[in-house]
């Protein structure tokens, strides 16, 4: 397969293949699973410096948390929560900002603020419209595979049974699917990064089976993100708490990038960043 190219993003370049880049996570909801909320904008910004400190190379910011049976947030209040820390950093920090968000209002208030990333969790099924505003300003779009409108369990006390034929392959079509629909309403191929969703609609079993078969979703020909930061697969395996998953992750991290990751989305960055060099040291040195 020939390489991934390059994807520009304001004044910085994602050349895919060279390294893995590093996305932190910037948290301003109160009820995350991983307990890294912010509500104090003065706190996020010192957290976003902080990671960039480290070595984060892109910032990605979300008001609503993703946890299962998190209660929805209107979109006045996202947009309360996340625009005016992406104002500040827009003109404090050199690395791009991502908006965490699957409302077309919302992305579009942060891309009025500075955002120059889309991350959309739900991959276009619940707004399209994020795909025409990536369109619009011609700025990179992450459409992520979630199952759990498939009524698979994700919670950290009942994941024993999901319902998939086959995993992969069914994750690898929402993808492809989420994908073409990106491409149809303008999205350039460039601009477009797969992520296959690990935590959303999947029994820890099968996350682990996603990250054993990473290198299967390269045949749709987009740089892959991942996110297994302290995921619950990692608490059930481990049996370890939220707060003690910084190793797991760690060899999570690794194993992505031996399957051709080219994004890893932490909480933890500096730890992290020195994963990523140094597996890329290993892997990518030839």
């Amino acid at each position: 397969m020939k390489g991934l190219g390059t994807t520009r993003c304001g004044n910085t370049e994602f050349r895919w293949g060279e390294r893995t880049y590093v996305m932190g996570i910037i948290n301003l909801s109160p009820d995350s699973f991983s307990g890294d909320g912010i509500a104090d904008l003065g706190a996020a910004a010192a957290q976003a410096h902080r990671f960039v400190s480290e070595g984060a190379d892109i910032l990605d910011i979300g008001g609503e948390s993703t946890r299962p049976g998190s209660t929805p947030v209107s979109i006045s209040e996202e947009i309360k929560r996340v625009v005016p820390i992406i104002e500040r950093l827009s003109s404090e920090v050199p690395v791009p900002l991502s908006v965490d968000t699957y409302k077309a209002e919302v992305a579009r208030r942060a891309l009025e603020a500075g955002a120059a990333i889309i991350n959309d969790q739900w991959g276009l099924k619940r707004d399209q419209q994020l795909a025409e505003l990536a369109a619009e300003w011609n700025i990179p779009l992450i459409l992520m595979s979630n199952q759990r409108d498939k009524g698979g369990y994700d919670t950290e006390v009942n994941r024993d049974t999901a319902y998939y034929e086959d995993l992969v392959t069914e994750v690898t079509a929402s993808l492809r699917q989420s994908l073409e629909l990106a491409l149809k309403l303008g999205v350039a191929r460039d601009n477009i990064i797969l992520d296959p969703g690990i935590g959303f609609g999947k029994t820890w079993q099968q996350d682990m089976e996603i990250l054993r078969r990473l290198e299967e979703l390269k045949q749709l020909g987009r740089p892959i993100l991942i996110g297994p930061s302290r995921k619950s697969f990692i608490g059930l395996a481990l049996n370890l708490p939220v707060e003690e998953r910084v190793e797991g992750t760690a060899a999570a991290v690794a194993i992505g990038i031996a399957k051709g990751v080219d994004i890893v989305r932490v909480h933890d960055v500096q730890q992290m960043v020195r994963v990523c060099r140094l597996s890329d040291a290993i892997i990518r040195s030839g």
